[in-house]
């Protein structure tokens, strides 16, 4: 290869690009603030930017993807396109009924979550399947063609369509669709059977709902977006980053949106990965904080933890994602004072626009970033290698201005609160993916990256009992050189519901033959060759009247009866390693066929370590007075990372800047550079009553 790859990452507060150049090896990087009225923006001139930086031509580029949050964002502001819904009669109000369960059971004043599709804009269509696949009534054929005509009249820009166990036959949805096409072909569509074959009818119906909500939102980002990439002269079809940690191609994004809710922070969890298989460690948690979320996941022998169902604005969106838990936490959420006289931190943050107070651009509102600037940990003189200023004095005033007065302590006290209060959010996420799971967060190593991460992973870490911080070349950029290490990535699920025994097997077999003609037509829409995939099988079990599956590997697309043995001694075995107990006479129910495609892309090399020479003490900076839990004020040498040799060693308390990102090392902690330029960090044991101002 002699072309260039390019990775976008576009994130609430920043977009970060990475460039490798095949023919030099070279690596390029490149940051800017999100044009947050309009993303593409900021995309489009960053590629110019670091093509530009990188002395190539747009001609070269080879590869092209995107991490984005567009999807997230648009449902959880309810900026969703107006939607409408035809269903089988007599399940017009699924999606409120829900599995009517309170989110509190104490607290009656929760609002319910707005549907996509309002009650005027959902209509019923007479026709029956059965949970078997029969059908029990035909498809009443005037109706669905008054139901098409109505929501025309509605205005409405998508259409989700979901009948009554679709997932065991598609007929129904199939001609409703067909329908849609002849009577409105420009209107938005999808069906609950190529969104989610799968039963629950709630979870089925709020999935596709959701997705056809956001059709016409992805699809005009990512017209604008591909545009203005050909409009560049790139001739590479660009990908976008999936939750599941596939890049695939626009087009299937516009098909089923929700597989991107996840896709930004995707990118930095597969990155860690690849960074702890070059380090030899396997169990990691990735804590990336950024300017506006935090996000954590934990890999387990270099496998990340996965999911099928996530919370979006309310609803139940069943898809498969890696395991990301997000809080609004971040570099720009805003401090303030509540009607009790308690001081909070976030979720609201100050984005890109204005951003923090310490930015001059108009931000008056007091963050985590201007605490930190106060208490000496970010450099008062500039950031991103000297491209932007920083107002330390107008960080103060604003802590001063909103915070001192109404709590009446000083400036410093209060910026400390702030990184206290925000370290136990932080802490709780890292709780929640690891203590909560049935993982002792001890055993693993935190990943620090994003461009905050570094600064607070010490402190997190510490507070958790964890010891070891592993801190990466590039780590405000991390996620968006993930994006690079994607393969393509395809998930496929279809609903059987049958008893494992030998007497089910043609049918098990027969929804497997299903999915192997799924995931073959989705790689040749991929431009994919089958014989560079792989095809993983995997089947979801549980014992006959429970209701929650184990996921279990297949094996392979035929089962016959020792492959079906084989799998019910797996399940039992493994829903004792979960529960704790097993049940090997209880009969077990084979619920859910699933498909994982994957086509391998060849791995970028490795980014030459940037290392200086000599001995660590040359790669101070400076000294200044840094502020730490436990200690106050310190006299802390500062490091520039790039000057730091090889299997150096620096003992805390030390601050390590870089281009994108500051390390903050607490006192007694102690710091090695690796030869690939990693930084391992061990922690001391918390002292007593540490941490608290």
């Amino acid at each position: 290869m002699s072309g260039i790859w390019v990775g976008i990452d576009t994130g609430g507060t920043f977009t970060d690009l990475v460039l490798i150049d095949w023919a030099s090896g070279a690596y390029h990087y490149h940051k800017l603030p999100t044009t947050t009225a309009d993303p593409s923006r900021a995309i489009l001139d960053g590629i110019a930017q670091v093509i530009e930086q990188a002395g190539a031509t747009k001609r070269k580029v080879e590869f092209l993807v995107l991490g984005t949050t567009l999807a997230t964002n648009a449902v959880l502001e309810g900026k969703w396109a107006r939607t409408g819904l035809i269903t089988t009669k007599g399940f017009r109000d699924v999606l409120e009924l829900a599995r009517q369960r309170r989110p509190h059971y104490f607290n009656l004043d929760i609002p319910k979550p707005m549907p996509p599709a309002s009650r005027d804009c959902r209509l019923e269509v007479a026709g029956r399947i059965a949970f078997d696949g029969t059908e029990v009534a035909p498809l009443d054929e005037a109706g669905l063609h008054r139901a098409v005509a109505r929501l025309k009249d509605e205005g409405v820009e998508a259409v989700a369509v979901c009948f009554l166990h679709a997932y065991a036959d598609p007929a129904h949805e199939r001609r409703a669709r067909a329908v849609l096409a002849e009577r409105w072909p420009e209107v938005y569509a999808c069906t609950s059977s190529e969104v989610l074959a799968e039963f629950r009818e709630f979870e089925r119906f709020a999935t596709t709902t959701v997705n056809a909500s956001l059709m016409p939102v992805m699809d005009r980002y990512l017209a604008r977006f591909e545009s203005g990439v050909k409009a560049m002269g790139i001739r590479a079809v660009p990908r976008v980053m999936q939750s599941n940690g596939g890049a695939v191609s626009p087009g299937a994004v516009r098909r089923i949106p929700i597989n991107t809710f996840f896709s930004g922070p995707a990118g930095g969890v597969i990155g860690s990965v690849g960074l702890g298989r070059q380090s030899k460690i396997g169990n990691l948690i990735t804590f990336d904080m950024g300017g506006t979320s935090t996000d954590v996941c934990l890999i387990r022998n270099g496998e990340p933890a996965k999911k099928s169902e996530r919370t979006m604005g309310g609803f139940p969106v069943r898809t498969r994602t890696l395991d990301i838990h997000t809080i609004g936490a971040g570099g720009g959420s805003i401090a303030w004072v509540d009607a009790g006289g308690l001081l909070k931190v976030g979720p609201m943050s100050a984005g890109a626009q204005p951003g923090p107070a310490a930015y001059g651009r108009g931000g008056e509102k007091p963050t985590v970033t201007d605490a930190n600037v106060v208490l000496g940990r970010l450099n008062p003189r500039a950031l991103l290698g000297g491209r932007m200023t920083m107002h330390p004095e107008r960080a103060r005033l604003a802590i001063e201005r909103e915070l001192t007065e109404p709590l009446g302590i000083d400036a410093i006290k209060a910026a400390a609160g702030v990184i206290e209060i925000i370290n136990v959010n932080m802490m709780g996420a890292v709780r929640v993916i690891s203590v909560e799971q049935g993982e002792d967060p001890r055993d693993f190593t935190l990943v620090a990256f994003g461009g905050a991460g570094p600064l607070h992973a010490a402190e997190v870490a510490r507070n958790m009992g964890m010891r070891r911080v592993l801190v990466p070349p590039r780590p405000g950029l991390l996620s968006a050189l993930g994006l690079l290490h994607a393969d393509v990535r395809g998930d496929f699920s279809l609903t059987r519901l049958v008893r494992a025994d030998a007497g089910n097997l043609k049918t098990l077999n027969a929804g497997f033959q299903e999915l192997k003609r799924r995931g073959q037509a989705w790689l040749k829409g991929e431009g994919e060759a089958q014989r560079r995939a792989r095809f993983e099988w995997l089947a979801d079990l549980r014992y006959f009247g429970q209701n929650s599956e184990l996921i279990l590997k297949a094996g392979r697309a035929r089962l016959g009866v020792p492959s079906l043995a084989r799998l019910m001694a797996m399940f039992h075995k493994q829903h004792k390693a979960f529960y704790g107990y097993d049940m090997p006479a209880q009969p077990v129910e084979i619920v859910t066929l699933r498909l994982v495609v994957t086509a391998r892309r060849r791995a970028p090399p490795a980014e030459p370590a940037n290392l200086g020479r000599g001995s660590a003490s040359m790669a101070v900076v400076e000294k200044r007075k840094v502020w730490f839990a436990g200690t106050g004020f310190v006299g802390t040498p500062v490091y520039d990372r790039d000057r730091l040799p090889a299997l150096c060693r620096i003992t805390g308390p030390a601050i390590i800047e870089q281009m994108d990102t500051t390390t903050v090392v607490p006192p007694g902690a102690q710091v090695r550079n690796d030869k690939l330029g990693y930084l391992h960090m061990e922690l001391p044991p918390i002292a007593a009553g540490a941490g608290r101002t």
